[in-house]
């Protein structure tokens, strides 16, 4: 069973940077599906990013440029780092984690079996 843990959430100024960590573990697919999504009150859950293993990672159009993912397999952690951050970037981020198949590294929240609890991130003046 994955069990994922997201931490790094907080209150930022906008053009603040914030740097999110979402810890594995439990059982790793050799092959994965890894992204982060987030969900404002009263909006749908979104994809933030997905880090496909075997093909390379993909962004919203509304991060690209802004938001960069990175993993560290050795610590079995993923990272969101986000600079140049938005009041509407403020959400909860969470990480989500699925077994790699070909074609379903999509930013599609109902994909993902396995996800973490959450970390907030706020961006305000």
């Amino acid at each position: 069973q994955v069990q994922l843990v997201e931490s790094g959430g907080g209150s930022v100024q906008p053009g603040g940077s914030l740097r999110l960590s979402c810890t594995m573990s439990g059982y790793i697919y050799s092959d994965y599906c890894m992204a982060w999504f987030r969900q404002a009150p009263g909006k749908e859950r979104e994809g933030v990013g997905v880090v496909d293993s075997t093909v390379g990672t993909t962004y919203a159009d509304s991060v690209k440029g802004r938001f960069a993912i990175s993993a560290d397999k050795a610590k079995n952690t993923l990272y969101l780092q986000m600079d140049g951050l938005k009041p509407e970037d403020t959400a909860m981020y969470f990480c989500a984690a699925r077994r790699w198949i070909a074609g379903t590294c999509l930013p599609h929240p109902g994909g993902y079996p396995y996800w973490g609890r959450g970390t907030q991130v706020t961006v305000s003046s």
